[in-house]
């Protein structure tokens, strides 16, 4: 099965007040369904209070990032399925709990990981 990364960045989530209790509520009752079905890794919200910083192979700790990385932050699901066609169903159950459009993207296959 293939790996696939389903993400939007946090300016793609407007809410009008008072909704933001509602879409968590949502969005953790799609995580137990992917849960429930077998298909979850992992997922989660970019911490925007941490500051990105990059590692070099000797231990060196750097302040930021990459620059096309600067802006990296939002929501991402992480869900192993058997198709394009079922990353696409779930794009779309966590488009409707987060109440905006979701990007999809395959992980190239590793059979190590």
């Amino acid at each position: 099965m293939t790996k696939y990364l389903i993400s939007f960045p946090a300016a793609a989530m407007v809410l009008p007040d008072g909704d933001l209790e509602a879409v968590s509520d949502a969005s953790h009752a799609v995580v137990q369904e992917a849960k429930d079905a077998g298909v979850w890794v992992f997922g989660g919200g970019i911490d925007e209070s941490v500051p990105p910083v990059m590692v070099d192979g000797d231990g060196t700790v750097n302040q930021g990032t990459y620059p096309q990385t600067a802006h990296l932050e939002g929501g991402y699901s992480v869900l192993e399925l058997p198709s394009y066609d079922a990353a696409l169903e779930w794009a779309a159950k966590i488009a409707v709990a987060c109440r905006c459009a979701q990007e999809v993207r395959a992980f190239a296959y590793d059979p190590a990981s």
